[in-house]
C-alpha cells in the first residue's frame, strides 16, 4: 500500500523541528493519493524535497509511479422506518419497492475539497447510484462503487438524492478504498424525497474548518447550505424542511375559537422575550397579531423526535392522561372547594388508588410515568395509585416540617429572584424582616453581623417579582382544573434562611406583602416566623404554601427552554457544520426545539397545564417575561457569574476597561511557536530553552492586596495581622501581568524590541546578525545565527533572575523538537 511519507534532500538544513500541523489528515479528511505535506517549507533539488513534520521523519526515495486511479466503495447506513413491514404498503412503498429492486436508490455524488488548478473551477462530481445490500433491525445497508481518479483530489463532501417518495434517515457514510484508510462522514439526518424537494442534501467529512481554512473546492457548498437552512421568511414551513428563522411567540392563544383565548404577543418591546422558531402558519382571523393554530407544529427536520423517542415522549399523550385524571381525583374528594377533608384521605391515593375512566391501553398510565403513579388492571375497571414517596414512609408528615422546607427550596429550580422594584407605584421596598427578628431567631448561633461576614444568611425573593400581578383581576376569578376558584389572594413574598453549624438551611422569617389598592387601601406587609402557638403555627405553614405556590409558578421554562432556542437557531443560521464550535454545541441542543413546539401546543397555551395548575393562572407566561425583561442577562448565564450574580460565590474586582492591563498578560500562540521554529529551521540556527524559577515573584504589583497569615506560621505578636503583598504570587490575578512588565522593561533597556504583531517576541539586531526571544510565561526560547548573542543573552538573564539553563530546545508546548547537528 502506498504510504504518504516526508522525503529529505542530502543538501537539506541539518536543524530539522515540528511545524504547525502533521502532514496526515485529521477528522476524517484524508487523501486519496500520496502528496507532500501543505505545511512544509520546500526547497526543490532535482525531484526531491526538503519537508518538516512534527511526525516521525522518514527519509525515502520518491515512487516511480502512483497508481492512476482507486476502486472506492461507499456503504450507506439507513435506519429501517419503526413501522416494518406496515410502513412498506401503499402506493409510495411499492414504488420504493421498485426502486430499491433496480438497484437506484440513492444517488451519490462526491465532491472535491479543491479547486481544478487548471480552470479555477470546481472540479466534477463523481456520480453512482447506491443499491440495497441488506438490512436487519438496526439498519438498512446500500453499496455503491466509484472510480476515483488521481487529479480527482482529496474528498471533501457528498451529495445524496433520496430516489424513494419517503424520507429516510442517514446514519453515516463510510467511503472505503483510499490510501489513507476509510472515510467516515457522520450524516444524523433526514434525506427528503426527491418529489418533495429535488434539491440534493449535501454532508461534509468529519474534518472540522474555520471558515477562512475551508477548502477552496467547498467554500460555495459551505454558503449555500447556509443560505438553505436560514430560508427566505416566506410561505408556511413544510415537514420535510430544515429552515432556522425566527418569530415571537404569538401562537400560545386561540382567538378564532374563543377571544377569551386571547394571549398577547410575547417578544418586542412592551413584553420583551426569546424568539421562537417561525412556522409561517396563516394569521388569525380574529387576531391578525395572533397565529391560526394547528394540529402539528413546524420545527426543522433533524429537530424532531425520531420515531421511538416520539412514541415515549408525547405531549398529546400527557394532556389527555391529566383530562383523564383531574375528574377522577375530584370524585375522590369529599368537597372540591375544601380539598381533602382529613390527612388519611392523602394516604388513600397511594394505599388505595382511584377509580379512572376505561383507558384505551392498560398499562399505559406506568409507561409513562414510572416514577409517580403505578396502576393496578382488574376485569372492569383500571385503579390509579401514587407512588408513595420515599420520605413519606420513614414519616408521614415530614413535608410539615421546616428542615423539609428548606431543603427543597435551595434543592428546586429557582432559588434566585432578586430585582429592584419601583417604590412609588408598589409602596417602600424596605423588608419588614428587622434585625431583631432575625437575631431572635438564630439567637444561640451567632449575631446578625457575624452571620452576614460569615455569608450565613440566604434570601428567596418572589417579592418584586409577583407584586406588579397581585392586584390583576384575573385573581378574583380564574380557572383551576376546568372550575371557577373564586376569592383567590396572591402575595408577594421574602423567605429568609440561616445555614446552621450543621450545613443545613433552617427558615427564619417569610414576608408577605400585597401592595396598595385602587380604592386607597394602603400596602399590607405581615413577617411570619416559626411558632409552637397553635394559631402562629398554621399562619406560618400558610407563609410557607405561598412561598411554595410561588416557586412552582415561576416556571423554569424559560432558562431552560425559551432562551436556548435562538441560540439554536442562531447556531444553525450562521455556523456551518464543518465549524468546530457548531459540533460542540449540536449535541447539547438535541430535540429541544421539538420539545418547545409541544410545550406551545399543550403546555403554555391558553387553558393548558400550566394556566389551569399554577396560581397565576393565564397571567402565569407573563410572569416569566418579567423575569426575563428585568432579571435574564446574557452574560450571567454560566458560571461562574450566574453565581456571582447571585452573591452565592465571590468573583474578581476587575472592571472591563479599567483593571486590563493589571490582569491578563500575553501569551505566546501555538502557532507563532511553531513559526519560530520554522524560521529557525529556514535560517539555519539552534534554538535553547531556559526555565525561570519562581517567576512570578520577580514581579511588583501597584495595587493594595492583603492576604491572611499562613496557618501554623501566624505572628505571635501579631496574630489577627494580615500581609500587604509587594510582589505577585501565583493563583494573583495580576501575577502574570507584572512578571511580564518586569521581564519586557528588562528586555527594552538591553537592546531588544518588542514584535509589534506578538507582544510576545522580542527582536534585538546588530550588525549581521540578530537574536529573537519567545516568552510562553515562565519558559523562554532563544535563538540567534550568532552563538556569542546567546551566550551574552543566557548571562544577563541569568545576573538578573534566578533561573536555570535547560540547554537546547527539546520539547515545548506538546511539540517534540530534534535539532541535528550536521
Amino acid at each position: 500500500m502506498l504510504k504518504t511519507q516526508l522525503h529529505q534532500s542530502p543538501l537539506a538544513s541539518p536543524t530539522l523541528v515540528p511545524l504547525s500541523k502533521p502532514s496526515g489528515q485529521a477528522n476524517g479528511g484524508i487523501a486519496i493519493f500520496p502528496a507532500q505535506s501543505e505545511l512544509a517549507l520546500q526547497k526543490r533539488t532535482g525531484s526531491a524535497r526538503v519537508g518538516l513534520s512534527s511526525s516521525t521523519i522518514d527519509a525515502v526515495a520518491s515512487p516511480s509511479t502512483i497508481e492512476k486511479s482507486l476502486s472506492v466503495k461507499a456503504v450507506v447506513k439507513v435506519k429501517p422506518s419503526a413501522g416494518g413491514f406496515f410502513s412498506e404498503l401503499g402506493i409510495s412503498g411499492g414504488l420504493d419497492t421498485i426502486t430499491d429492486f433496480m438497484g437506484k436508490t440513492l444517488l451519490l455524488e462526491l465532491v472535491s475539497a479543491e479547486l481544478d488548478y487548471k480552470t479555477g473551477q470546481e472540479k466534477e462530481t463523481i456520480k453512482g447510484y447506491a443499491y440495497k445490500k441488506g438490512q436487519n433491525e438496526e439498519e438498512v445497508t446500500y453499496e455503491c462503487k466509484f472510480q476515483v481518479g488521481e487529479e480527482f483530489g482529496e474528498v471533501g463532501a457528498i451529495f445524496v438524492e433520496n430516489e424513494h417518495h419517503k424520507e429516510m434517515y442517514l446514519k453515516g457514510i463510510i467511503l472505503d478504498g483510499f490510501v489513507g484508510g476509510p472515510l467516515n462522514i457522520t450524516c444524523n439526518s433526514w434525506v427528503h424525497s426527491k418529489y418533495d424537494n429535488p434539491q440534493k442534501r449535501i454532508f461534509f467529512t468529519n474534518k472540522c474548518y474555520l471558515p477562512a481554512e475551508t477548502p477552496s473546492g467547498l467554500r460555495r457548498l459551505r454558503e449555500e447550505e447556509l443560505a438553505i437552512l436560514r430560508g427566505n421568511g416566506q410561505g408556511e414551513r413544510k415537514s420535510y424542511e430544515r429552515i432556522y428563522d425566527y418569530d415571537v411567540y404569538n401562537d400560545l392563544g386561540n382567538p378564532d375559537s374563543e377571544m377569551d383565548k386571547k394571549r398577547p404577543v410575547l417578544g418586542g418591546k412592551e413584553l420583551p422575550y426569546p424568539r421562537r422558531c417561525r412556522t409561517g402558519r396563516r394569521q388569525s382571523k380574529t387576531d391578525p397579531q395572533s397565529e391560526s393554530r394547528s394540529g402539528t407544529i413546524y420545527v426543522p427536520r433533524d429537530e424532531q423526535f425520531l420515531t421511538i423517542k416520539e412514541l415515549t415522549f408525547s405531549a398529546k399523550t400527557v394532556y389527555s392522561v391529566v383530562h383523564a385524571l383531574v375528574p377522577s381525583l375530584e370524585t375522590a374528594i369529599v368537597d372540591s372547594d375544601l380539598g381533602f377533608p382529613y390527612f388519611t384521605a392523602i394516604d388513600e391515593l397511594f394505599n388505595e388508588g382511584v377509580n379512572l375512566p376505561p383507558l384505551q391501553k392498560q398499562g399505559f398510565l406506568k409507561d409513562l410515568f414510572p416514577r409517580l403513579v403505578k396502576t393496578v388492571t382488574d376485569i372492569c375497571e383500571d385503579v390509579l395509585r401514587f407512588e408513595t414517596p420515599e420520605t413519606m414512609i420513614r414519616d408521614r408528615f415530614f413535608w410539615f416540617s421546616d428542615e423539609e422546607f428548606a431543603r427543597q427550596t435551595p434543592a428546586g429550580i429557582n432559588p434566585y429572584a432578586i430585582y429592584e422594584l419601583d417604590p412609588k407605584i408598589y409602596g417602600p421596598p424596605e423588608s419588614a424582616i428587622t434585625k431583631e427578628i432575625i437575631e431572635r431567631e438564630i439567637k444561640g448561633f451567632m449575631t446578625l453581623n457575624e452571620a452576614i461576614q460569615q455569608k450565613k444568611l440566604f434570601m428567596l425573593d418572589y417579592h418584586d417579582l409577583f407584586l406588579p400581578y397581585v392586584n390583576k383581576k384575573c385573581f378574583v376569578s380564574f380557572k383551576i382544573f376546568w372550575k371557577d376558584f373564586s376569592n383567590t389572594t396572591l402575595y408577594g413574598s421574602r423567605t429568609l434562611f440561616f445555614l446552621t453549624p450543621d450545613e443545613t438551611l433552617k427558615p427564619l422569617a417569610i414576608e408577605l406583602t400585597r401592595p396598595p389598592t385602587d380604592d386607597g387601601k394602603p400596602q399590607w406587609k405581615q413577617v411570619f416566623i416559626p411558632s409552637c402557638h397553635s394559631t402562629s403555627m398554621w399562619l406560618w405553614r400558610l407563609a410557607k404554601a405561598h412561598v411554595l405556590a410561588h416557586d412552582s409558578g415561576y416556571h423554569q421554562l424559560l432558562r431552560t427552554h425559551c432562551a436556548t432556542e435562538p441560540y439554536i437557531i442562531a447556531t444553525n443560521r450562521q455556523l456551518s457544520e464543518m465549524h468546530p464550535i457548531y459540533k460542540l454545541l449540536h449535541p447539547h441542543f438535541r430535540y429541544t426545539m421539538e420539545i418547545n413546539a409541544l410545550a406551545r401546543g399543550y403546555l403554555i397555551n391558553d387553558d393548558g397545564i400550566i394556566e389551569t395548575t399554577f396560581s397565576s393562572g393565564k397571567y402565569s407566561i407573563e410572569l416569566s417575561v418579567v423575569a426575563y425583561d428585568k432579571q435574564w442577562q446574557f452574560d450571567l448565564q454560566g458560571l461562574p457569574n450566574d453565581l456571582i450574580s447571585r452573591l452565592v460565590a465571590k468573583g474578581y474586582t476587575q472592571e472591563e476597561g479599567i483593571d486590563y492591563d493589571e490582569t491578563y498578560a500575553p501569551v505566546a500562540r501555538l502557532e507563532a511557536i511553531r513559526l519560530l521554529l520554522a524560521f529557525a529551521c529556514y535560517k539555519n540556527f539552534r534554538l535553547f530553552q531556559m526555565d525561570v524559577k519562581s517567576a512570578f515573584l520577580n514581579g511588583f504589583i501597584h495595587e493594595e492586596v492583603y492576604v491572611e497569615q499562613p496557618p501554623g506560621f501566624e505572628d505571635p505578636k501579631k496574630p489577627d495581622s494580615v500581609f500587604r503583598l509587594k510582589k505577585a504570587l501565583y493563583g494573583l490575578k495580576q501575577a502574570p501581568r507584572a512578571w511580564y512588565d518586569r521581564l519586557s522593561k528588562f528586555l527594552i533597556q538591553n537592546g531588544f524590541v518588542k514584535c509589534k504583531v506578538d507582544t510576545t517576541l522580542f527582536i534585538k539586531k546588530e550588525i549581521k546578525s540578530f537574536l529573537l526571544v519567545q516568552i510562553y510565561v515562565d519558559d523562554i526560547i532563544f535563538g540567534s545565527s550568532n552563538e556569542n548573542l546567546c551566550k551574552k543573552f543566557s548571562k544577563s538573564m541569568q545576573d538578573e533572575f534566578e533561573m536555570s539553563m535547560m540547554g537546547e530546545l527539546t520539547f515545548i508546548l506538546g511539540l517534540q523538537v530534534k535539532q541535528l547537528k550536521e
